[in-house]
């Protein structure tokens, strides 16, 4: 389809969402959506997410003791933590740190905290992915991000970062959202979604190809797959996942 027809349809669905668009103008959206709007629709796409991508994500955390450190200790550094959806696929007396650029998480946190007492929560840091400086250089073992890198400011500085808190030997795992085939109804779909779709959910990039981000990092083994995760009418269904061994 030509780029004519991409912005007609943008318009279209931008004048769909003139009151949101007015709101941000206003510069009221962007602290309602980050304080109320966004971790309601995080907790309920949340919910939905974990029951189409349960096999994988179950799939994916399986060999996760595999990287605790010589001492049978397991330190976890999630990135993005939103709700803790994460938190019951992690194995039994691990350590967590938690960070989330966005700290208005609590409610659906404190449930999953408290339905996987399994884990050992360490702390909880408001902090960007690109900027860890609050986690020591090569103090964990493992470090978990999923549905984030769509939203960072820099993908390729939050994996710097990754890189740099991780110890040697230890693993980068992620699921993630990406641009579907270039050919596809779907990316067509997606480019047309694009700037409505970032402003409404909190900078959200619907186009990344994060695996390229990825396979340019400097990690010395990376498994990664696509697959497509079921959500009828989004078009967020084209995904990554997999881990990276520093």
């Amino acid at each position: 389809m030509t780029e004519a027809s991409i912005l007609f349809f943008r318009a279209c669905l931008a004048l769909l969402a003139m009151p949101i668009y007015l709101l941000s103008f206003l510069g009221i959206w962007e602290p309602f959506c980050r304080k109320v709007f966004f971790p309601f629709f995080l907790e309920k796409l949340s919910a939905i997410h974990e029951r189409k991508a349960k096999k994988q994500k179950q799939e994916l955390f399986r060999n996760l003791p595999d990287f605790a450190s010589p001492s049978g200790e397991l330190k976890l550094l999630e990135i993005g933590t939103g709700c803790g959806a994460n938190f019951q696929y992690y194995p039994p007396g691990c350590k967590v740190t938690c960070t989330d650029i966005n700290p208005n998480f609590q409610q659906g946190l404190l449930r999953n905290m408290n339905k996987n007492q399994h884990v050992h929560y360490e702390r909880f840091l408001v902090a960007a992915g690109e900027d860890l400086h609050q986690v020591p250089s090569g103090s964990v073992d493992a470090v978990i991000c999923t549905l984030v890198l769509c939203s960072v400011h820099s993908v390729n500085g939050t994996l710097k970062e990754v890189l740099r808190v991780l110890r040697p030997g230890g693993a980068f795992y992620f699921l993630e959202h990406v641009a579907a085939d270039h050919s596809s109804w779907k990316y067509f779909w997606q480019q047309i979604c694009y700037p409505t779709w970032k402003l409404v959910f909190a900078g959200c990039c619907l186009t990344r190809e994060i695996w390229k981000n990825l396979e340019q990092a400097n990690f010395s083994e990376l498994t990664l797959q696509r697959t497509s995760i079921a959500l009828p009418w989004t078009p967020i269904q084209p995904h990554i996942i997999g881990y990276a061994v520093k």
